[in-house]
This record gives C-alpha cells, structure tokens and sequence, in this order.
C-alpha cells in the first residue's frame, strides 16, 4: 500500500514535468519564431506573435498599439536600420506564462538591446512589450 501511494505520487510529478516541458518547448519555438523575424528585420513575421496591443519601445519612445499600428512602427524602424545581426543572450520565465528575453540588436550604425515580454494567451505565446534602447 506505501509503495502504491510513492509510485502514484512519483506518476503524478512526472506527468506534470512532461506538461511543463511541452509548454516551454512550444514557448520556445515562439522566441525561436521572433529570433529569426528581429533577425530578418521583418515587421510582418514579427507581429504574428503580437497581442491586441503592443507596448513599443524605440530609443525611448514608447506607446502603446494595435497589432497593425506596431507592425507599421516596427517596418519603419527596421527600414532604418537594417539588421546586420541579431540573437538572443538570455531567456526566462515566471510559473504564471509571463516570459522575457534580452538580446542585442546590431545595424550599421550601432547597435541595439532589446528585450521582448510576453505571456501564453490560450495555446500561443503572444509579446505584449518589445524594446529597442
């Protein structure tokens, strides 16, 4: 009876460790997905991931936008400054679904931090705040 209750209790731990792994992998492919589309410089692929709205954050400008306000924000501040390289240096994470990461922006006149927040909304990851300083 003691062993059943350890087998069930060691059964319920890992299914909860897998469920949490899948999350964090599908987050991951997003911030994959957003990686490639900052590194692109392209605003379109960038805002699949945006919520409604958008905190937008450049040289210390900021507001807040639609999905498709930003999109046109973020096309002009690429077309200004075409990326010449771009990754992330770090990535984490809260137990609510809140998720960030930071990374380095770099064009030819310089470079760029960047840090991207965001939050699990149903089954997708959706940025609500990105920032170029």
């Amino acid at each position: 009876m003691k062993n059943l209750k350890r087998l069930m209790a060691l059964t319920v731990v890992m299914l909860g460790i897998l469920v949490g792994a899948g999350q964090v992998a599908a987050q991951s492919d997003a911030m994959n997905g957003v990686q490639a589309a900052i590194k692109a410089g392209s605003s379109r692929d960038l805002a699949r991931y945006f919520g409604s709205k958008v905190e937008v954050s450049i040289d210390g400008d900021n507001a807040s936008y639609s999905q498709s306000q930003a999109e046109m924000v973020l096309r002009n501040f690429f077309s200004k400054n075409p990326p010449a390289g771009f990754s992330f240096d770090h990535q984490g994470g809260s137990e609510n679904g809140q998720q960030y990461a930071l990374g380095k922006y770099h064009h030819k006149g310089g470079r760029y931090s960047v840090v991207v927040k965001g939050k699990k909304q149903g089954n997708s990851f959706v940025i609500d705040t990105i920032e170029f300083k």
